[in-house]
């Protein structure tokens, strides 16, 4: 059974840390998280699983971030649920998403950061102006 997220009203530059601090907007995740469509995947997501039975499936933003942060750091199944517990960065839980899906995501992940790759650029050179 699958029943679609709200989407999140916290976006991770606004995410507050228990203690104190937020998440920087520089972190890696943070910027991959950001180069992804997540509704526009939601639909095809919710196709692989029934609407009358069976548990609810875990949200697609949480599905594809933990499958990306289980290949990109190459761990198994049980290390990353252990490093998405202890990093605040990867809170995510890993479930099914196939191959396709997955690819689909990847293209639209590298035109977006295609497009948004000028303005990052003078996000940097601005910085190193002020650092100096």
């Amino acid at each position: 059974m699958y029943r679609q997220a709200e989407p999140s009203s916290i976006t991770p530059e606004k995410f507050a840390f228990p203690l104190s601090g937020q998440l920087s907007p520089e972190n890696r995740w943070v910027i991959m998280a950001e180069l992804i469509p997540w509704s526009e995947f939601e639909a095809e997501y919710e196709k692989n699983f029934s609407q009358n039975m069976g548990a609810p499936a875990k949200p697609f933003r949480i599905a594809l971030g933990a499958l990306i942060i289980k290949e990109k750091l190459g761990t198994s199944d049980r290390e990353t649920v252990e490093q998405i517990r202890e990093n605040p960065y990867l809170h995510h839980f890993r479930t099914r998403i196939g191959i396709d899906l997955v690819n689909q995501v990847n293209e639209k992940m590298v035109k977006k950061a295609k497009e948004s790759q000028p303005t990052q650029e003078r996000v940097k050179k601005k910085r190193r102006r002020k650092s100096h």
